[in-house]
């Protein structure tokens, strides 16, 4: 399983649409080129980089690759030496097995909710 980080609202638009298109926090697929998303070691350190000042409702997706129909490449897209997988391409609704809520806690960190 691969792992991305999102806010609940662009989540709920992208289940109208049928498909995800955001690349990550306020960047568009059609803008980076690719989605951008970690393995699960590095989701909650990663969401929490990107959304420590957000407020927002925050679900981290759980995606099974097998059911993403663009390529996903493993990467270093910064030169730090640290990869990630990228999906290159729209993300399907039904490649998404579980959404779980998340929150950015008073100590800048990412948890999951509780259900």
């Amino acid at each position: 399983m691969i792992f991305h980080v999102t806010t609940s609202r662009d989540w709920d638009k992208a289940k109208v649409a049928g498909d995800y298109r955001v690349s990550t926090r306020d960047k568009r697929l059609d803008d980076v080129g690719f989605i951008h998303a970690s393995f699960e070691d590095q989701y909650a350190r990663i969401g929490a980089l990107i959304f420590r000042d957000s407020s927002e409702p925050l679900v981290v997706l759980v995606i099974d690759p097998d059911r993403v129909h663009a390529p996903i490449v493993v990467e270093d897209t910064t030169g730090g030496g640290e990869e990630f997988p990228h999906i290159y391409g729209p993300l399907p609704i039904d490649a998404v097995v579980q959404a779980l809520p998340a929150a950015i806690t008073d100590a800048g960190g990412l948890v999951l909710e509780p259900r």
